[in-house]
Formats: C-alpha cells, sequence, structure tokens
C-alpha cells in the first residue's frame, strides 16, 4: 500500500455526471486487509441476520484530519478536507460496512447524508462505454446519530431523511437516552417515515462545566452500551466518522487500555494546517495506577496511500 497509485487513477476524476463516485479497484484492494468481511448485496427477499459472531460489531474508526490533527476550523465549522480522491474513498468504505456512525455534533452542524454514492460494482465503466447505464451501489449503511438528549430537530429537510425517502439511503437510528416515548411526535413520525426509528440506549450522567452546586452534567452513552445495541440491531459492521468528542471518547478507552473497541483505523490526512482554534483529534492522556503517564497508543500493520493530494493512513491498534 506504500506505492502510489497510477497516473490514470491520480488524474481520474471519481465524481461522475450523475453524481457518482468510482473508486479504482486497484486502490480498494490496497485497503482490504483493514476492512469487516464483503456485505452481501441485499435483497427483498432475504431477512439481514448477524453473520459475525461475535458480541461486537467490527468497528472501523476513519476520519479526515489536516496536518495539525483538526478535523474543522471551529466547532460547528463544516470544514472540507478530503480531496475527491480520498471523498470517493469514504464512500467506498461506506459500502463495506453495515452501518455509519456519528454524533449528534456533526448531525446538526454538517447535515450530512450518510449514505453512499459509490458507483454499482454491476453498472457500465465509469467512462460510459457499454449499455451507459450507471447506478448507485446497493450496499447503503445504515445511519446511526448518537443523541442522548433527543436535542436534534431532524425534519423533512434533512439530508438523511431526503436521501432516505429518494431510496438513495437508509432511514436513520437515533440512540437517544431518553424513553422513546418522549421524544416529540413529529419527530418520530418524520424518521419512522422512511424506515428509521428511535433507539432507546441507557444513558450516563457526566460532569460539565461549573463547581459545586452549580456544576451542570450532560447525557452520554458507553461505548460497550452502544456497540452492544448495534449489534443487537442485526449490524455487524459500522464505521466511525465524526465528530471530535466522539473520537476522543472512543480514543480515550483505547488509549486507557480499558476496552479493546477499535478494529481498524483509516485516516485521511490533507496537505493543510488549520490552526490554533479547531476541533483536535487529541484523547486525554491515560494515566497508570503509579501516577505516571500511560504508554502511549500505537498502530501496527501500517500502510500508507496516496489518493490524488491526500495520504491515507491504516492500521489496527496495537495491543
Amino acid at each position: 500500500m506504500t506505492s502510489a497509485v497510477s497516473t490514470t487513477e491520480h488524474q481520474g476524476t471519481p465524481s461522475l455526471s450523475d453524481g457518482l463516485l468510482h473508486f479504482p479497484t486497484s486502490s480498494a484492494l490496497k485497503l482490504e486487509p483493514h476492512l469487516p468481511p464483503p456485505r452481501p448485496s441485499p435483497s427483498p427477499t432475504i431477512t439481514t441476520t448477524n453473520s459475525n459472531p461475535n458480541k461486537k460489531p467490527f468497528v472501523t474508526l476513519t476520519f479526515a484530519t489536516s496536518l495539525d490533527s483538526s478535523l474543522s476550523l471551529a466547532p460547528g465549522v463544516r470544514t472540507t478536507l478530503s480531496g475527491p480522491q480520498s471523498k470517493a474513498m469514504t464512500h467506498f468504505l461506506r459500502s463495506r460496512h453495515a452501518a455509519i456512525l456519528v454524533g449528534v455534533g456533526t448531525a446538526v452542524a454538517d447535515d450530512p447524508g450518510l449514505n453512499c454514492k459509490i458507483l454499482s460494482p454491476l453498472s457500465s465503466s465509469p467512462e460510459g462505454v457499454g449499455n451507459g447505464k450507471r447506478e448507485q451501489h446497493p450496499n447503503q449503511p445504515r445511519p446511526i446519530i448518537l443523541d442522548p438528549s433527543a436535542r436534534w430537530e431532524v425534519s423533512e429537510k434533512s439530508k438523511v431523511i431526503q436521501l432516505a425517502r429518494l431510496k438513495q439511503g437508509l432511514g436513520p437510528f437515533i440512540f437517544t437516552a431518553k424513553e422513546v416515548g418522549e421524544v416529540p411526535e413529529e419527530r418520530r413520525a418524520v424518521v419512522e417515515g422512511v424506515g428509521g426509528k428511535y433507539v432507546c440506549v441507557e444513558g450516563l450522567k457526566v460532569k460539565g462545566e461549573g463547581k459545586g452546586e452549580g456544576a451542570t452534567s450532560r447525557e452520554s452513552f458507553a461505548w460497550a452500551d452502544v456497540l452492544r445495541t448495534i449489534k443487537e440491531e442485526g449490524l455487524d459492521s459500522v464505521m466511525i466518522e465524526g465528530g471530535g468528542s466522539v473520537i476522543n471518547s472512543l480514543l480515550a478507552l483505547e488509549q486507557a487500555g480499558e476496552q479493546e473497541l477499535v478494529d481498524s483505523v483509516i485516516v485521511t490526512i490533507a496537505p493543510t494546517w488549520l490552526g490554533a482554534g479547531g476541533v483536535l483529534v487529541c484523547p486525554p492522556r491515560a494515566v497508570g495506577r503509579d501516577g505516571q503517564p500511560a504508554p502511549p497508543v500505537r498502530l501496527r500493520d501500517v500502510s500508507w496511500q496516496p489518493l490524488g493530494e491526500d495520504v491515507v493512513l491504516c492500521g489496527k491498534i496495537l495491543r
């Protein structure tokens, strides 16, 4: 994977006239060691079952970052980092995962579509030879939004809902710590109308700002509960895309050696600095029982793949 992509692939335009994306097979093969098993094509006559006997789904942590480890210029500011080639890679990854997960902050700030826009392998070539027919990949990931307090005001205008209604994506599963009946009925109707639903997951109270009686708290989730619920929903794999608090909370558990949750890490590194004030991938430093800093987390089986002007880092967490 350390070899550069070919000149043709490097200069090719991955976005087609119909908005679908093409990711070269040669590049996809280099990612294979870091991916879950291929997903079967969906069939209306076959019920999806769990083929993975593990108690948790295969977890891929993937995100795009700047050279100074920033995800965005500032909290709540949508910042495009990936170039067209690495963007196509992200959508290829979505075709290989049963679910895609983001936090509520990302849902509110970015209004993401959370679908897969990769060209179907059954379509004609991206150059348009043959019968010229191009179709979207049939394997769409199930969007999962972590929304403990049910604060996302999802509506018919939300991109993920619009895409699901057009049959270009799936309805979202929204994980909340509230009882489903406490969620406003109009929101539930919107989500359920496209095949999604609210899912109640046991929440945790996390200390917020202030001290004493003025201290605040907020709802959060334990990652073990989130992943177990994903598995119980019949989803064997999930790619976790962000945002910053989601990524850092997951890495914090790996850093402390408390839980082994992440199976694969795929990071796109863009050739830019965002500067101070950005949203950083920077989990809290773990401290051992002796009060000294714990050994840092390191990746093994590392490989690099240039994609356009970006570089993609793949690896597994060394344990």
